[in-house]
């Protein structure tokens, strides 16, 4: 009886061995500041093609279909949603400011391009602390402060638009500069305004 107990042992302890050393298992796990570089590698390749869309002077950005003619936009969350890299651990890091992006763009409806470039900044400042030996969640809850700090102050420098003009300007800056757009809206609104 000790005998075949023994015997029985033996295989489950050679297979134990040989799935740890085979790496049998699907995930590539790895640690420390080779995978954060990766990331920010390509949190800064997407940051890099938003970027040139920023603003009222922002760039248009060509986007490559896999069926059809290539695609022109200067939004910025569209421009994101298109980047996707071979390396897993650059688009990781890339994935995590397309959220950031499709979030924005989901509360907001527009400043995704700005989400894009803080996201980055926040991320490359981030990673720079941890590796200097950082406590990361001390770093998430010191951006949580500084994020509640710029939301109270911008709600108190904010006003509200009630004017035609400041109504149109708005529109304008939401299309992008194209004054005629920003007319339009605001005598739609305008009109709007009256009926109630």
């Amino acid at each position: 009886m000790y005998r075949a107990a023994s015997l029985l042992r033996v295989p489950v302890t050679r297979n134990a061995s040989l799935f740890f050393q085979g790496r049998w298992y699907s995930k590539d796990v790895r640690f420390g500041s080779e995978v954060r570089a990766l990331m920010l590698q390509g949190v800064d390749v997407l940051t890099d093609a938003v970027a040139v869309t920023m603003g009222p002077k922002g760039r248009n950005v060509i986007i490559e279909q896999s069926w059809g003619s290539p695609k022109i936009t200067k939004d910025g969350v569209t421009v994101a949603k298109a980047i996707e890299l071979k390396d897993k651990f650059q688009n990781i890091g890339a994935k995590l400011v397309q959220d950031v992006a499709n979030n924005t763009n989901e509360e907001a409806g527009d400043g995704t391009t700005t989400a894009t470039v803080l996201a980055h900044t926040i991320a490359k400042e981030g990673f720079d602390r941890i590796s200097k030996g950082a406590n990361p969640i001390e770093i998430r809850r010191g951006v949580m402060v500084a994020v509640d700090c710029i939301v109270d102050n911008l709600r108190s420098l904010s006003r509200q638009v009630t004017t035609p003009e400041e109504i149109a300007q708005v529109a304008t800056i939401s299309a992008n500069g194209d004054q005629e757009v920003g007319e339009l809206i605001s005598s739609a609104m305008e009109r709007l305004d009256a009926m109630v």
